[in-house]
């Protein structure tokens, strides 16, 4: 676990005062994004991946934590907790960003290895991150969870279902945590997107073929963007809070449905 934080000049710094929120999937794409997002609204962020390297160039941009941490690894979910509530004492906001998709086979191809990493990443990292916060969160008083689940946890396609199970059943896990901490003050939200350009997410599901990835985004005139998911997540967690964005649904203009995506020629 580094320990490293930077602060940068156009940022406000961490303070006690300020908010804490701990951001997974911080090393890249809309977890990147949402971490400067929140740092621009004042809170101080934990910013959590694998890739240390890239966790401590952001902090050094934006006066972020850098936090590396497995979260399909107990021991170091375990470790992020003791660390963040011995430093801040307590925790506001946990956004589980972190996620991802392999492959696109049919089911009739299906490779377990595949699906078995997208269970660990989007299911039970998020389970893990969550069990580990939920009593900081719940003696917070005001404390929530947001969860990034995807236009795919809503609607079935071809070469999806892997992740469509995965991220069906985070839909699932987010009603549920929903009903069980509404009675401890703990905001559950859901925020699904659409078609998202990101530097990553296609380049992995494709194994990393570039050429096949760049076509996913083909003739779009406006996917989403990082950028654009990140401010309905922070949007979100700022919101006073008993307001509640159980469900919010992003898509570009130019899908109109999970298979409807207009294309230029």
């Amino acid at each position: 676990m580094t320990t490293d934080m930077g602060t940068g000049h156009d940022q406000p710094a961490p303070t006690r005062g300020a908010k804490v929120a701990v951001v997974t999937g911080a090393s890249t794409g809309i977890g990147e994004a949402t971490v400067r997002e929140l740092r621009k609204t004042g809170w101080t962020v934990y910013a959590v991946a694998r890739r240390v390297e890239r966790l401590e160039a952001l902090a050094g941009e934006t006066g972020s934590i850098a936090a590396q941490c497995d979260i399909t690894s107990d021991e170091d979910v375990q470790a992020l907790r003791d660390r963040v509530l011995k430093e801040q004492g307590s925790l506001d906001a946990l956004l589980n960003i972190s996620g991802g998709a392999r492959g696109t086979d049919w089911v009739a191809n299906a490779k377990v290895e595949d699906w078995e990493w997208m269970y660990q990443v989007n299911v039970l990292g998020t389970m893990r991150m969550t069990r580990a916060f939920l009593p900081a969160l719940r003696a917070n008083g005001e404390g929530t969870v947001l969860n990034l689940t995807s236009l795919a946890a809503q609607r079935g396609y071809e070469g999806g279902g892997g992740y469509n199970a995965a991220k069906f059943a985070e839909h699932g896990f987010t009603e549920a945590l929903r009903l069980e901490e509404a009675e401890h003050n703990v905001r559950v939200v859901e925020i699904a997107p659409g078609l998202v350009h990101t530097p990553e997410f296609s380049l992995m599901r494709l194994h990393g073929d570039a050429e096949a990835a760049g076509k996913v985004y083909a003739g779009v005139e406006k996917p989403l963007t990082g950028g654009d998911v990140a401010e309905v997540c922070a949007f979100a967690v700022n919101m006073p809070h008993h307001v509640n964005l159980d469900l919010v649904t992003v898509k570009p203009l130019a899908q109109a449905a999970i298979h409807k995506v207009l294309r230029q020629q």
